[in-house]
């Protein structure tokens, strides 16, 4: 079973992925740092959003192919796939260094945590039959 739905959202985040990954890389050379952030609040800000994406975007992706093929309604992928999709967009310009408060901060968790338990009904409802 092809799992084009799934596919259709993991795109768009290898690009994010991506960004992400070239900001923290792309740094390290400038702060004459090659492991952790030294001690720079930039860097360490860089990481974090690097690995927040990593910390969530796996785990939803497991999340969608387990309720994909076991034929949970489009509707569903799709409720999550935006939902992730659009929080892994929002997060990195909600996590600032002096603002643990930014409301992009809040868009980025709260649609993920939406996503996850979109999911996580969906396959209740396939291993209960309900």
């Amino acid at each position: 079973m092809p799992l084009t739905i799934t596919t259709l959202y993991a795109l768009p985040l290898v690009l994010v992925w991506f960004l992400l990954w070239t900001g923290v890389t792309a740094s390290r050379p400038g702060f004459n740092q090659s492991i952790g952030d030294g001690g720079r609040p930039e860097l360490l800000l860089k990481i974090r959003r690097h690995g927040n994406f990593i910390e969530w975007v796996p785990f939803v992706l497991v999340l969608m192919i387990l309720a994909e093929a076991q034929g949970t309604n489009a509707g569903w992928l799709h409720a999550a796939g935006v939902l992730l999709l659009v929080g892994r967009l929002a997060h990195p310009f909600g996590l600032k260094i002096d603002n643990g408060n930014h409301p992009l901060r809040y868009v980025g968790n709260g649609t993920n945590l939406l996503a996850a338990g979109i999911l996580f009904v969906a396959l209740v409802r396939i291993a209960t039959g309900f």
